[in-house]
């Protein structure tokens, strides 16, 4: 979880416009840095494990990695509230990150994704984005492995994609799907 910690607090500071980085986006940015490294070289970055909500991908342990950021001093949540409710939870970073366990290909990555999503997108379009396919297939609250984003660029699921998928959840989470 250091690393995911690490990151977060990275695209925190990163983005350092408050109004250009909240939940969503922070989310999106996660996601994307792990699938796409994950597309290029058989790893993640975070090796954060992904969950389906309704506003895409989110990783699991995202809430305590906030809430630790936050007790430490590193970054400070701003709730923007409208009639009573809490419409969005901004991000700002408050000390230095510490970027030490990552490659520099690791940070080139980040930092394209970041500056993309925090200032090309909002957090609706970027919404919109990772409802692909990937999340299509998944249930609210499943999981969705990394490895799903190899599904993506070859247009429809077929069968052979489903028995592949199958044997790489056996084979790597000891879950069997019938």
């Amino acid at each position: 979880m250091k690393k995911l910690k690490n990151i977060t607090h990275y695209i925190c500071e990163k983005c350092s416009d408050p109004n250009k980085l909240g939940t969503t986006k922070l989310n999106k940015i996660l996601w994307l840095i792990d699938c796409i490294s994950y597309e290029k070289t058989g790893k993640s970055v975070t090796k954060a494990t992904y969950i389906k909500r309704q506003y895409g991908p989110v990783p699991k342990e995202i809430l305590e990695v906030k809430n630790e950021l936050q007790k430490e001093g590193k970054i400070a949540i701003r709730k923007d509230f409208v009639c009573g409710r809490i419409v969005q939870e901004k991000l700002i970073s408050l000390k230095e990150p510490d970027i030490n366990g990552f490659t520099s290909k690791e940070i080139s990555l980040s930092d394209s994704i970041i500056a993309d999503i925090c200032f090309n997108h909002t957090a609706k379009s970027i919404s919109e984005l990772t409802h692909d396919e990937i999340w299509e297939a998944a249930e609210i609250g499943e999981q969705l492995p990394l490895f799903v984003v190899f599904a993506r660029n070859n247009g429809e699921i077929n069968e052979n994609d489903i028995s592949w998928a199958k044997e790489k959840l056996k084979s790597l989470y000891n879950i069997t799907i019938n």
